[in-house]
């Protein structure tokens, strides 16, 4: 076969799509009639007076009649150019577009324009080979080496066209090296969509499934071209090969981007930038990438970032998310996620959102045996230090922090909220459960707060819960709870014989006495690393109790949200519509939580054909969303009367619950201060300015701080919306 062909003159633009794959009484264009919305305007053919005009202008046409214009067509506008195939051309006005102080006349200079429709006020100049792509109204073009559209084109969407091999298919090799969880990418595809398909291997019928809604979401037919959308700017740039991309969109200076789908509009604009270099993904609404970045085989969600040079490859990254200078491969992240610094990097893992890998962090570090690597599954919040290493395989509850250290072995980290610290002086692993709540409460009460405000989102197909404390988390902490019991009761009896549900119990008592000395007890944690060395759990008792406060917190807090959204509810009346079957198991499906009951009937009813395509699952995620509020009541409603050992709560109960969640939200309050007040006094902070006076007038005083004057706001008035409640009996 011929690496380069020999064809015969003027076949430049014709036979798009070949002849076997016509369907009968169709031509090649068929397809790109049906995209163009302009094609059954009343285009017309070029006047004589308009042929000479354009050839005077050193333009050249294999077949002037190929070329359809609208009323308003100005041939003055176009010079030295060439025409080849069926090429329709909207209105040319004598005007000039303008975009961020770039200014260019509209029209056609010194490009090649091969079997194009064309919108009305375009400027295409140094195009110099552009085929088979429909271009919007006011778009600019200018300095391109080469745009072009096959007839074969996906823009990135894991499906084959009539006629191909399955093994042409892009396919997204999440969260494991080895591909044994590979996804079928696809425009509007959400973290959601990626987890059920990557995570649930088992479930065969699911699997077959989710491929089938795959390839029938698209049109499987070949002939489509590639689109710009309207007031679209693309500039500077080398190669652009089946590329769909949407309105507003900027791209100056890309080097290569192929097989993608760029999503973008006037209210979530996209921008790609200098060096880029873009192949086989989906872009989502709202992103950046910019500065010598590489993805290849990817998603990126909406309003999401790749910066400096990231590496992105066989990953989804989800909305709101940011990654600069690293390197990821093989990675399901959930929303919210932030990794910069150019020595980081993340392979083969599951993190499910809110989460920031620091400078050095290397999580599945490559390789720690002869056999295939594995995984990382990371809870929301995960949060590797300074130079952290994690090695394959390991599991982290929820809102983890790692000291920056070696860690040598896999690790199951349960106890959220913790801080894991790689002791090399004393060969020993240590972990400080509820450290945020004691220690940092400050970051802790602004995460938050933090996500929502960047969350700029105009439409949210991915539903989010953003607040540290849901039922996932809650769950986590009482599991964390009862290993803290039995581990302590463990270490305190060691003589002591007996089964998980004694230690629990003597723990307990331990925990909840009056003895401070519990906590400088050497307790010993179980199965918590691979590894021959201990385990300790720092201050277990201080770590009880901070669950236990921040349990009772949550649940409060939603109760009172309870109350507040029915104003007619008494305490009886929330009795009533809150008890009920307490559900525990909870799963992050995508950063949108629900009980894992529901998971499951999602699963087995796209496997079934109830859900049998995309529109009708993520339909019913947003059910599910809509009725999350409610359903996260009810667990707080349970989890507060767990924690209380009451079957229903009492009147005189009810009010020392919330006279209770007061002082937990003054401690909040006096907590956050204290936290930040360290970055004030620390006198190796203050040692970089002059004096008092040149501090203040850079960094302010505590008292400015704009956050801790919110959580004194928020403070009085969850005080005053509790006496309210308390009103109300």
């Amino acid at each position: 076969m011929d690496n380069v062909s020999l064809l015969p003159g003027g076949s430049m633009g014709e036979r798009f799509i070949s002849e076997e794959f016509l369907p009968d009484g169709k031509d090649q264009y068929y397809l790109r009639n049906e995209q163009f919305s302009r094609a059954n305007e009343n285009w017309r053919g070029l006047e004589q007076d308009e042929i000479d005009m354009l050839i005077s202008n050193g333009n050249h046409c294999d077949d002037w009649d190929n070329i359809h214009v609208s009323e308003e067509f100005e041939p003055s506008q176009i010079r030295n150019s060439e025409f080849f195939g069926f090429i329709r051309i909207g209105r040319l006005s004598k005007a000039v577009l303008e975009h961020h102080d770039l200014q260019l006349p509209v029209g056609i200079t010194n490009s090649k324009i091969i079997s194009c429709d064309i919108g009305d006020d375009v400027a295409i100049h140094d195009v110099r080979y552009m085929a088979h792509c429909i271009i919007g109204n006011r778009c600019i073009l200018m300095n391109i080496d080469e745009m072009h559209t096959t007839n074969h084109s996906k823009f990135g969407n894991g499906i084959i066209k009539d006629g191909e091999d399955e093994d042409v298919r892009t396919d997204l090799e999440l969260m494991n090296e080895t591909g044994v969880r590979s996804v079928l990418p696809f425009d509007g595809m959400i973290t959601a969509d990626a987890y059920i398909w990557a995570k649930y291997r088992d479930d065969e019928a699911l699997q077959k499934k989710l491929k089938e809604i795959t390839q029938n979401s698209f049109d499987s037919r070949r002939g489509y071209y590639g689109t710009v959308g309207q007031q679209s700017v693309i500039k500077e740039c080398r190669i652009l090969k089946d590329v769909k991309i949407g309105e507003h969109c900027y791209i100056k200076g890309a080097n290569k981007l192929k097989n993608l789908t760029v999503n973008s509009s006037a209210e979530e604009p996209t921008q790609i930038g200098e060096g880029v270099e873009l192949v086989n993904g989906i872009i989502g609404y709202g992103c950046h990438i910019f500065y010598g970045c590489k993805a290849v085989r990817f998603v990126l969600g909406r309003n999401s970032n790749l910066k400096y040079g990231a590496r992105l490859i066989h990953s989804f990254l989800g909305d709101n998310s940011t990654i600069s200078c690293c390197e990821v491969l093989h990675n399901l992240i959930f929303p919210s996620h932030e990794q910069h610094h150019n020595n980081s990097f993340l392979i083969a893992s599951v993190v499910l959102g809110q989460s920031n890998l620091a400078a050095g962090a290397t999580v599945g570090s490559n390789h720690n045996s002869r056999a295939n690597d594995n995984e990382v599954q990371a809870g929301r919040g995960f949060w590797p230090g300074l130079c952290s290493s994690v090695k394959h395989s390991c599991r982290f509850a929820s809102f983890v922090l790692l000291a920056k250290g070696a860690y040598p072995a896999e690790l199951d980290i349960r106890l959220p909220f913790c801080l894991l610290n790689n002791n090399e002086k004393d060969g020993e692993l240590e972990v400080m459960p509820g450290f945020w709540w004691l220690y940092n409460m400050y970051a802790l009460a602004r995460n938050s707060w933090k996500f929502q405000t960047r969350d700029k989102r105009k439409v949210k197909v991915q539903n989010v819960e953003f607040d540290s404390f849901a039922p996932d988390t809650i769950e986590e902490m009482i599991e964390g709870r009862r290993l803290l019991e039995i581990w302590t009761a463990k270490a305190a009896f060691k003589n002591e014989q007996g089964d998980d549900e004694k230690f629990a119990k003597l723990g307990r008592g331990l925990l909840t006495g009056d003895d401070a000395r519990i906590d400088s007890l050497r307790v010993l944690g179980e199965g918590v690393e691979k590894s021959k060395r201990d385990c300790v759990i720092l201050k277990p008792k201080s770590g009880y109790k901070a669950y236990g406060q921040m349990i009772h917190y949550y649940a409060v807090k939603n109760l009172l949200d309870y109350m507040e959204a029915n104003p007619d509810a008494d305490l009886a009346a929330m009795n009533s519509a809150l008890g009920g079957e307490y559900v525990k198991s909870w799963v992050n499906i995508g950063g949108q939580l629900m009980p894992e009951s529901d998971a499951d009937a999602i699963r087995a009813d796209i496997g079934a054909g109830k859900l049998d395509n995309w529109e009708k699952i993520h339909d019913r995620y947003d059910d599910l969303f809509e009725a999350y509020p409610l359903a996260k009541q009810k667990h707080a409603y349970a989890v507060l009367c767990e924690l209380a050992g009451l079957e229903s709560l009492s009147k005189e109960k009810w009010n020392e619950l919330l006279d209770e969640a007061i002082a937990i939200q003054e401690y909040i309050r006096d907590k956050v201060q204290s936290s930040r007040r360290k970055d004030y006094e620390n006198p190796f902070r203050q040692a970089t300015y002059r004096n008092l006076d040149e501090m203040t007038a850079a960094i302010g005083t505590i008292d400015d701080n704009s956050f801790v004057k919110q959580v004194r706001k928020e403070t009085e008035e969850f005080s005053q919306r509790v006496q309210k409640i308390k009103g109300r009996g």
